[in-house]
């Protein structure tokens, strides 16, 4: 399998406080996986240096083998890396077409600026990112004026316009009732089959163990465990650092396809 993320001895410090500490791991091309780990692990940290948002202190970040640490997220972007965020962010004074307009603008070979005209291709690629996200009909509307599960989507239908090839997704079915997070989980399948390389942090072991090939686990910003969920989540560490009694039910027969809670 081709590596299209490469991430070598990655930390991250705000002055004294380390928050990602000499991180790496791959991701193969078309593969999805997945990065757990408590609440202050370091997880969105880590998709921040990634996505450009927080340069790493030291190390390497490779997207398709260039180097991409010190560049702008705009930049990465434009590469093919785009990312959702935990909360939902929109233009909220915007229609959800314009929303998922400026995307597609945005997305564009050699950067787009938005305008107040949108020509006919990034039009129609914008309407078949809402299409993709069951959001064609929602999309006179204003984000206010949509659910949090249609919110998730049109954030997912954003970044799609963008047209990534490695989309990295922050906690995409928290928040969610178990429908919804089918639903959502289907969605990510549906994406992936698209032929895009998903990295997603989750919380939800359940939607991890659907979705991931390999995961890792962070702990005090460090790498603990690395491989498949099934052998990750029988790890003694992983049990007893993050996992606790839910960890321990996992880990006995017959208990896979059980609800497991969102350990946080």
């Amino acid at each position: 399998m081709q590596t299209i993320l490469e991430c070598q001895g990655v930390s991250k410090a705000y002055g004294g406080l380390i928050a990602v500490k000499n991180v790496s791991f791959d991701v193969g091309a078309g593969e999805i996986f997945a990065i757990v780990g408590p609440n202050g692990a370091g997880k969105t940290t880590l998709f921040d240096t990634v996505s450009g948002l927080a340069p790493a202190t030291a190390g390497s970040i490779r997207f398709d083998a260039h180097e991409i640490q010190r560049l702008s997220p705009d930049r990465i972007c434009r590469l093919g890396l785009t990312r959702t965020f935990q909360t939902t962010v929109s233009f909220d004074t915007q229609t959800v077409l314009t929303n998922v307009l400026l995307g597609s603008v945005f997305g564009q070979p050699g950067g787009g600026q938005p305008t107040l005209r949108f020509g006919g291709e990034v039009i129609a690629h914008a309407l078949d990112a809402l299409e993709f996200c069951n959001l064609l009909d929602k999309q006179h509307l204003l984000p206010p004026q949509l659910s949090v599960f249609e919110r998730k989507r049109l954030m997912f239908a954003t970044a799609l316009a963008t047209k990534p090839r490695l989309l990295l997704l922050d906690e995409p079915v928290g928040g969610l009732n178990r429908t919804e997070r089918d639903e959502l989980v289907e969605l990510v399948r549906k994406i992936n089959g698209s032929g895009i390389t998903v990295l997603m942090i989750e919380h939800v072991m359940k939607a991890v163990q659907a979705l991931a090939s390999r995961m890792i686990v962070l702990h005090h910003g460090e790498k603990i465990a690395e491989g498949p969920p099934a052998v990750v989540l029988r790890d003694q560490q992983v049990i007893d650092v993050y996992l606790g009694k839910q960890g321990r039910e996992l880990s006995m027969p017959g208990t896979r396809n059980q609800e497991p809670g969102t350990r946080g």
